[in-house]
């Protein structure tokens, strides 16, 4: 079979047995995410030609600077859930609060960093957007705190959009990972990358190793561990640091590897945001076999959100990769308790 002949739409409805009790509701929102994601990619791809690249002057919650583009994204994501109908409230990165959407009957609320590594944006270097998500839980219209600060385990489906090369919708219901590349000539995703799975054979390392120094000893000494010479364990491993989590992950999922964005000094609890940066990002690494946690033996989808912004450490990839650089990191909090 020619997976291109697969369009998103036409696998989303064939897969709705993965999720009967939607009632093809999860469906269409996943449809009107792929919208907002193709007028997103066609304002990146002519961000060069358009007043749309730099900064806004601005900060968002987390103390960063606003893109002209994160502004853009943000309002295409909010306008396509909004309208649809499905979707009862949005939690975005550059939100300070979460967006309630008064829809009678809606039963979803979506977390998202609608234009990640934006950062990048300026010098053409892929970025993406994440997003999550899960059904309501609180009663009335209305959404409340209590239906954003719901477990990881308890997304009913996340994906990522990468606009590179070529601009990719990856996704999960919780039955596998599948990714889509948009085909410009027709304006459709098609299955490219059916039931994406990590390579067991990885030997790549994703870390901002400019930040080597504000490291904890642990993963200090992993770093170390994978730069020595090794055969049995195909060491040195490769590093490869493109600064979008998009980007990084997706080249870990295809070709092997870790991410890994640890706490510093400066940030003790970490810098990525658990409901739209992590969560999403773990339940696709566990369902592409892979495994998700903060370092220290808590798998992230497990960890109870206290706050919308809430911050954590995060490694994930390759099963064997995370449970190795876990150890380091307990012997080496061992040994600077003593």
């Amino acid at each position: 079979m020619n997976s291109k002949l697969i369009t998103l739409n036409d696998f989303i409805l064939n897969r709705q047995k993965d999720f009967p009790y939607a009632s093809g509701e999860l469906s269409s929102l996943l449809s009107d995410i792929s919208l907002a994601a193709k007028i997103v990619n066609r304002e990146v791809n002519k961000a060069g030609l358009v007043d749309i690249l730099g900064a806004t002057g601005n900060s968002n919650v987390q103390n960063e600077e606003v893109q002209k583009l994160d502004i853009y994204a943000n309002n295409e994501f909010i306008s396509a859930l909004s309208v649809s109908g499905l979707c009862c409230g949005i939690a975005s990165e550059e939100n300070d609060e979460f967006i309630s959407i008064n829809k009678p009957g809606a039963t979803y609320i979506v977390t998202m960093d609608p234009l990640d590594g934006s950062s990048n944006i300026d010098v053409n270097v892929s970025i993406g957007t994440i997003f999550s998500i899960y059904r309501k839980v609180s009663i009335g219209d209305s959404c409340t705190m209590e239906d954003f600060l719901q477990k990881g385990t308890e997304q009913v489906a996340a994906g990522y959009v990468l606009y590179g090369s070529s601009t990719m919708m990856v996704y999960s219901t919780g039955n596998g990972v599948n990714g889509f590349t948009l085909d410009p000539s027709i304006g459709t995703f098609c299955l490219s990358h059916p039931d994406i799975k990590i390579p067991k054979e990885s030997k790549t390392y994703s870390v901002n190793q400019g930040n080597f120094i504000k490291f904890p000893e642990g993963v200090k000494q992993y770093i170390k561990y994978c730069q020595e010479n090794d055969k049995p364990t195909n060491r040195p491993y490769g590093l490869r640091y493109i600064g979008s989590m998009v980007a990084d992950l997706h080249r870990n999922l295809l070709k092997g590897g870790l991410f890994m964005y640890p706490s510093t000094e400066a940030a003790p609890k970490g810098k990525l945001r658990l409901l739209y940066e992590c969560n999403p990002m773990a339940y696709i690494v566990e369902q592409a076999g892979g495994k998700a946690t903060d370092g220290n033996g808590n798998r992230i989808l497990e960890l109870q959100p206290t706050e919308l912004h809430q911050r954590t450490p995060v490694f994930l990839g390759a099963d064997f990769m995370v449970k190795d650089v876990e150890s380091f990191i307990k012997k080496y909090s061992s040994v600077e308790a003593v």
